[in-house]
């Protein structure tokens, strides 16, 4: 049909929404792989991310798919192919569903997370990501089931494979929009709220407020005042920017894409129940023999315009690439750089102690003694001097004592003398002037 209602270049545009989508499935490729390698403190990766990131990547795969195998998208000169007949239709058009569904889910619960976070003060915890797990992947399985047993999908326009009008609404489109809508609605009360608080921040002017710290999630509603709440909401915002970013657009794309596709349905069908009104565009064609161009305004009433289309297929196919701007950080690649340069790199050897010979492994003990050829004890720096009179405090923290070893000492590793030593050979102790030993312990 697009043959003959839109012009040339159409397929074209077509194409060129393919290889955007191609350019999108790439940096979700490098999302999940940076995510799934670099360690959290360069991707700061989350489930709710990570599920999004995977259902924009199949919807992309409903685009990828036939831009890799070049389909033949007519069955006979005025059938298109549908997935019986082709198995590239078949895929490319349960991509493109299960994608759609997927990202509307996820979409949806990042939504009711940030609501329940900023409205409620709850912490979305194991519990809430279980449920996620489950609706978000539940859910659009179901879906296209359904969609694909009851409406199917066939070629429509372009290279990708799309449902059919028959039983959609009621298996895939009211869904779709029920979940969107709720989407739409959850994420305007969320701003509500967080315009209410700001209001209210504005006119406390109570002493209360003038509490530097954070009120923790565990604190009441009542108990906390407008501009304690105002600083909690907006410190959540702060760090969920980039997710209610990526709710807004996708939500947009998706409910454009939705309501396009309905209106196109609708339109059809009328023609299908009332053939006259593609009456004057048949005429044109007989009469032009067969040349389109003449008759391309005559056929503007029967199909979606198209630039409408075209921005439809590109708003699809960018949904990778604002992904990446808003979930993707400079600090991924070089996160990438590290990992990259890591094998090349010498790790230095850990520092032990002066004594510590290199060969560690072989040679465990050593660091523990000096060589048994030396008898010298290594001193430390200048002694601390003891206090020569008045009550002091002893200098715990000063620097070490000049060690003497004595002559019986065994601590260093040399044999013991030969010879019994007599009384006569210790000499007598000695003071001098720099050691009192009635001052030492004085405090």
């Amino acid at each position: 049909m697009t043959d003959w209602v839109y012009p040339d270049r159409f397929d074209t545009l077509t194409a060129i929404a393919n290889w955007v989508s191609l350019f999108s499935q790439i940096c979700c490729i490098f999302l999940l792989l940076s995510w799934a390698f670099l360690p959290v403190e360069k991707t700061n990766r989350h489930y709710l991310s990570i599920c999004l990131t995977v259902a924009i990547l199949l919807m992309n795969m409903g685009f990828v798919i036939p831009l890799a195998a070049q389909p033949e998208q007519c069955y006979n000169t005025i059938t298109p192919h549908s997935m019986q007949t082709s198995k590239v239709c078949g895929a490319s058009g349960t991509f493109l569903l299960l994608g759609g569904w997927a990202g509307i889910m996820w979409v949806f619960l990042r939504s009711v997370s940030l609501h329940l976070q900023i409205c409620w003060q709850v912490l979305v915890g194991k519990n809430f990501m279980i449920f996620a797990q489950a609706a978000g992947w539940g859910v659009p399985i179901l879906g296209i089931i359904l969609a694909l047993v009851f409406s199917g999908v066939s070629f429509r326009f372009g290279a990708t494979c799309h449902i059919n009008h028959e039983n959609s609404l009621a298996d895939f489109w009211i869904p779709l929009l029920l979940f969107a809508g709720l989407t739409v609605i959850i994420t305007f009360a969320t701003f509500g709220y967080c315009i209410k608080v700001y209001l209210a921040s504005l006119s406390d002017n109570g002493a209360s407020s003038e509490g530097s710290s954070l009120p923790t999630y565990t604190q009441s509603i009542k108990t906390m005042n407008p501009r304690q709440v105002y600083r909690r909401v907006r410190r959540v915002i702060a760090l969920q920017w980039r997710g209610i970013a990526i709710v807004l657009i996708i939500i947009a794309d998706v409910i454009f894409f939705s309501v396009v596709f309905v209106f196109q349905d609708n339109v059809v069908q009328s023609v299908a129940d009332d053939p006259t009104k593609a009456g004057a565009f048949v005429k044109c064609l007989f009469q032009e023999k067969g040349k389109k161009e003449p008759c391309l305004d005559k056929a503007s009433s029967l199909v979606i315009n198209e630039a409408t289309v075209t921005a439809v297929l590109l708003l699809l196919a960018l949904n990778g690439l604002w992904l990446i701007l808003f979930l993707g950080r400079w600090s991924m690649v070089q996160g990438w750089i590290d990992l990259i340069k890591k094998p090349f790199t010498r790790n230095k050897k850990e520092f032990v102690s002066v004594d510590a010979r290199v060969d560690v492994k072989n040679h465990p003990r050593s660091y523990e003694m000096l060589s048994r050829d030396s008898s010298a004890a290594v001193t430390p720096i200048t002694p601390v001097k003891s206090p020569e009179s008045g009550r002091r405090t002893p200098d715990y923290f000063g620097s070490t004592a000049r060690y003497h070893a004595p002559v019986r000492s065994f601590s260093s590793p040399r044999p013991p003398p030969t010879g019994r030593e007599t009384g006569d050979s210790y000499p007598m102790p000695t003071y001098s002037k720099e050691m009192n030993p009635l001052a030492m312990n004085r405090t």
